[in-house]
């Protein structure tokens, strides 16, 4: 022990100590019924962490460390989630290229020491070689910081989603879901980002204001003039015909009859369908392809053609769609959305199909979540895994599922359940991107140079990881690639999601070592945030039940989001996050983990730098306290006075609350129970007990005894929360690590926690009484009159208070209720 104790230094010297002994290594002998898995979220390696990253992640550390001390094998990973589009974004900034797959890869590239103000377009291998280079080092920093917060993860069993074994798993998983039918391959309508020119997933989606304004444009009809309105009057080239609700009486007569659109004079079908909006407008609609989610439903129920004019960039297509005149179209050719919209409506001003100015109007627009321009709709092939979207068999059944899962908050369930209920299509799986997992397939090329994209050339399993834009399909050789009778390879990668959904496969190297696997599938914990329930959670449901017919995980605890002081959500692009290092630096690694335990799953908690500042007391008055009851004498003698013996009942009680609550998925319930024990222990039961303490014989060897049961049982219950102090403590005077002892077991005993209890209440009334005299704590107390109904439980501590409170004379008295007169000297 120390002679100054501090917790100034105790990141560096146990994060080393634990990795050199293997501390928190998962011991994969231990049977399956010993074992207790998590399936860890992987955090995306694009930047640095903040305060919310340490919120959620402890609360699984301390789920962990309680599992251990429990006697459970806890297979506890981490992973990094380094592929996808924000690696990309980062590698793109930090180098200054962009990738550009027509390009040959340059062995000899190096970027420049400082990007310019355009990029350098470069081939996809030599972009891919500089996301693994960058992820490497971002990687690094992040494990550094998980390692100081004092995460209990087994780093030996460390994965990245874009590795080989990770590819692996996700190319196989693929190919038996395509197998066995439930993903293929679609040509259909798709959300799609033009800046970033990639298809945007339902679960990616995002509603935000947008400014746009309504247009009063005309069409012709062989009855007359018919009035629509629109937001997006560019899109009258790709409209292929006017709709309006059935029961509509103002355009029943139109139904069936046919108008002529302005400036283009194409021949369009006026229709009915039950999602148009009478109220809406004038009531009746342009159905264009497309415009928005609802004309894909209106195109696909009555079987419209289809009129592209947006490309993958955002821009009109140089070339009018079919039946367009290439006058006046070729007035908006390559134009942006936006310049097409003004030019048009010149156009409709000058020709007269434009009644009145433009109105000015906010409505909600679909954004891709990471993306700053709305989404656009383009016609496009991509790969889809059936999730309940379009099947209400599968969809009742993957709400059974929802309903297995031991949810923790249980309230949490609804988003799942919501979420499935309001599935409008299938789970759009590919991407237009680079640094991510090639889709394991090929197509072969007929005579005329086509890809026959319904005949797929697949790998063998043993044939994974496959990179078809580098490797050759079986039967074929390298200079057969795109040639007619050749081959050509899907150009796409997975989703990050499509990945991510496996993360109990990739962590149990599902495929590779059957008997890991056997013992972690399906794990016991999802740890997670509630905003990824409808992508990271619903998706890992779904490939596991395809795989396995069972659900992943047995219990998924949500955590909520870290706010800032005006309970705002942090994030990077409103300046407003807190990162780690400097809080861990100021208040140390125990205070900053106090603080996150105090956070509730399933809500969301305001950022407080003043519990920082009451978690480095509760670890200083840990290390203090320790010092006291370390720095008397052992004691192999047995507890037998009755407020010792009130002591450790009281704290029997502790125990069990605290072991109730972990076990319930209740850290703060947990914490809280310890934290309120230790605090009467440290501030009444060492007050009461220190002078029989120090006392050289008699009672002294069952104080003793008494303090050093506490303190053993009060480090292994801190310890899930505050793992640094509390194994600084044990090694003063146990052998081991605290995080491999035991979790204590309440044992009440014949104490009567009743006894501290009053006697606390008697030192508080005398400590009361000598602070309003303005006199010292060691000051006399000539008289000490206590009235109560209970005289017997005083009398038990009536020798411990006395000498707490330097009493001279104690008179003991029945009464109705605890009254305490005290009479200083």
């Amino acid at each position: 022990m120390p002679q100054k104790p501090s917790l100034d230094g105790l990141e560096q010297v146990w994060v080393g100590r634990w990795e050199d002994e293997g501390v928190y290594r998962f011991d994969r002998s231990a049977p399956r019924e010993r074992v207790y898995a998590i399936d860890t979220p992987p955090p995306t390696v694009s930047g640095s962490l903040h305060v919310g990253h340490v919120f959620s992640y402890t609360h699984t550390d301390i789920m962990a460390r309680y599992q251990r001390m429990i006697g459970k094998s806890v297979f506890y990973p981490l992973g990094w989630d380094d592929n996808g589009l924000p690696t990309e974004r980062r590698v793109q900034n930090v180098y200054g290229v962009r990738c550009d797959p027509s390009l040959p890869y340059d062995p000899d590239f190096v970027p420049p020491e400082k990007p310019g103000k355009r990029e350098i377009p470069i081939s996809r291998r030599n972009f891919v070689e500089l996301c693994h280079q960058l992820t490497a080092i971002d990687e690094q920093a992040f494990e550094d910081m998980w390692r100081r917060i004092g995460l209990s993860v087994d780093w030996s069993l460390l994965y990245t989603t874009i590795s080989d074994e990770s590819r692996a798993v996700s190319q196989r998983a693929f190919l038996r879901n395509l197998l066995r039918g439930e993903a293929y391959l679609a040509e259909a309508p798709t959300l799609w980002d033009v800046t970033f020119r990639t298809a945007v997933a339902q679960a990616e989606l995002e509603d935000r204001e947008w400014p746009g304004a309504f247009h009063k444009i005309s069409f012709y009809g062989e009855k007359g003039t018919v009035w629509i309105e629109t937001t997006r009057p560019e899109l009258i080239p790709a409209c292929v015909a006017l709709v309006a609700h059935p029961d509509d009486e103002r355009y029943k007569g139109l139904f069936g009859t046919s108008v002529l659109t302005p400036l283009f004079g194409v021949e369009v079908p006026v229709l009915a369908h039950r999602l148009a909006e009478p109220d809406k407008g004038t009531g009746i609609a342009m159905i264009c392809t497309f415009g928005d989610v609802t004309d894909v439903t209106w195109w696909r129920e009555l079987d419209l053609p289809t009129r592209p004019v947006i490309g993958w960039d955002g821009r009109l297509l140089p070339e009018p769609p079919q039946g367009v005149e290439e006058e006046p179209y070729k007035e908006l050719a390559g134009k942006t959305v936006h310049s097409a919209r003004e030019r048009i409506v010149e156009l409709l001003r000058e020709s007269g199909d434009l009644d009145g100015e433009p109105r000015p109007v906010s409505r909600p627009v679909k954004f891709y979540e990471k993306g700053d321009r709305p989404l656009e709709i383009v016609t496009t092939r991509q790969w889809y895994i059936r999730n309940g979207g379009r099947d209400e068999e599968l969809r009742r059944r993957l709400l059974d599922r929802g309903a297995e899962l031991a949810w923790h908050p249980p309230h949490m369930r609804v988003r799942y359940d919501n979420w499935v209920e309001g599935l409008a299509g299938d789970w759009l799986i590919s991407r237009q991107r680079f640094f991510g997992v090639p889709f394991p397939v090929w197509y072969p090329i007929d005579e005329s140079g086509q890809p026959v994209h319904d005949a797929p050339i697949l790998p063998t399993e043993d044939m994974l990881p496959v990179d078809p834009s580098s490797d050759v399909p079986p039967g074929y050789t390298e200079e057969q690639r795109g040639v007619p009778g050749g081959f050509m390879a899907d150009p796409d990668v997975m989703d990050t999601w499509a990945t991510s959904s496996l993360t109990p496969q990739i962590a149990g190297r599902w495929g590779t070592d059957d008997d890991l696997f056997g013992r972690v599938f399906p794990a016991h914990l999802r740890p997670q945030s509630h905003e990824i329930i409808r992508t990271w959670l619903f998706s890992t449901v779904v490939r596991s039940h395809y795989e396995f017919g069972t659900l992943p995980w047995s219990d998924v605890a949500i955590s909520g989001w870290i706010l800032d002081p005006d309970r705002k959500k942090m994030s990077k692009s409103k300046g407003n996050v807190v990162t780690p290092v400097d809080l861990l630096e100021q208040h140390g690694s125990d205070a900053v983990r106090y603080w996150a335990a105090g956070g509730r799953y399933g809500v969301d908690t305001a950022f407080d730098a003043g519990q920082l500042k009451v978690g480095r007391r509760l670890a200083i008055k840990i290390l203090n306290a320790s010092k006291f009851v370390l720095s008397l004498a052992e004691s192999d003698g047995e507890v037998t006075e009755p407020l010792d013996l009130s002591m450790l009942a009281a704290l029997s009680d502790a125990v069990r609350e605290a072991g109730e609550a972990l076990a319930a998925y209740d850290h703060t319930r947990a914490l809280e129970a310890v934290e309120r024990f230790f605090w009467a222990f440290c501030d009444d039961y060492l007050e009461l007990v220190k002078a029989r303490a120090y006392e050289a014989e008699g009672a002294s060897a069952s104080a003793h005894a008494a303090l050093r049961q506490a303190l053993d049982v009060l480090l292994r219950l801190f310890a899930p929360f505050l793992p640094f102090v509390t194994e600084e403590v044990w090694s003063w005077w146990r052998e081991g690590s605290v995080h491999r002892a035991a979790w204590p077991e309440p044992e009440r005993g014949t104490g009567d926690p009743a006894v501290l209890a009053v006697a606390s209440e008697v030192l508080r009334q005398v400590r009361k009484a000598k602070s309003e005299a303005k006199q010292s704590m060691r000051a006399e107390v000539s008289r000490l009159t206590v009235w109560t109904t209970d005289v017997g439980l005083v009398r038990k501590a009536q020798d411990d208070v006395c000498a707490a409170g330097n009493v001279e004379e104690f008179v003991l008295d029945r009464g109705e209720d605890l009254k305490v007169e005290v009479e200083l000297g």
